[in-house]
């Protein structure tokens, strides 16, 4: 009898031990497929990647300035445009040209010329392409090397049901060159409609 209910314990015993054993099996397959609770904000995205409403948080049009030379250089005069907005030969060229730099003298040393040449180069559309340098590529020939981001064909587009009025005859605005005049984030390299509040007249969206 004793023997018996000894068996049985035993049994009992093996029985439970190949239960939690099976849990911990599926918990571990489970994990690697979908991902376990540590992992799962790489994938699906984590607190800090999500804004105040839990929402993704937006992604830069650009990459944006992270040179301080080309910032305070030429951001002094204009908005330092990111270099994703046109080729390395459009870059070379401009930088090769100070002295004429859209009819103004804008000669730097050197030094400074060649380090800030450099940088926009490396960072260029077709250096370092991005969703949006690759469309602006697309609107420009091989062969050719524009220097006034407002008037690539495909700014252009993006400018076009916007009325003259208010870019051009706004007094705030200027010209579609003033970038950051309507483009809240544009320093960030987010030019998305979303960001776009003009002076005078407040968010605009297609």
């Amino acid at each position: 009898m004793n023997k018996r209910i000894l068996t049985g314990a035993f049994i009992m015993m093996i029985s439970a031990l190949l239960s939690v054993s099976g849990t911990a099996f599926a918990d571990k397959d489970k994990d690697s497929e979908y991902g376990s609770s540590k992992d799962k904000g790489s994938k699906y995205g984590n607190s800090k990647d999500k804004d105040g409403y839990g929402r993704s948080k937006r992604t830069a049009t650009v990459p944006a300035v992270d040179n301080k030379l080309y910032a305070s250089e030429c951001g002094a005069c204009h908005f330092a445009y990111q270099p994703g907005w046109l080729p390395a030969r459009s870059w070379q060229k401009m930088m090769g040209a100070l002295d004429q730099h859209f009819g103004a003298n804008a000669e730097l040393d050197r030094e400074s010329s060649d380090a800030i040449t450099q940088y926009l180069v490396a960072e260029a559309a077709d250096v370092k392409p991005n969703r949006k340098s690759r469309k602006i590529l697309r609107s420009i020939k091989d062969t050719d090397a524009p220097q006034r981001i407002s008037t690539l064909r495909y700014i252009v587009s993006k400018h076009d049901e916007i009325p003259a009025r208010l870019i051009t005859g706004n007094a705030r605005v200027g010209s579609a060159a003033n970038c950051a005049a309507c483009h809240t984030e544009a320093s960030t390299g987010y030019f998305n409609e979303h960001g776009v509040n003009i002076p005078g007249h407040g968010p605009w969206e297609d």
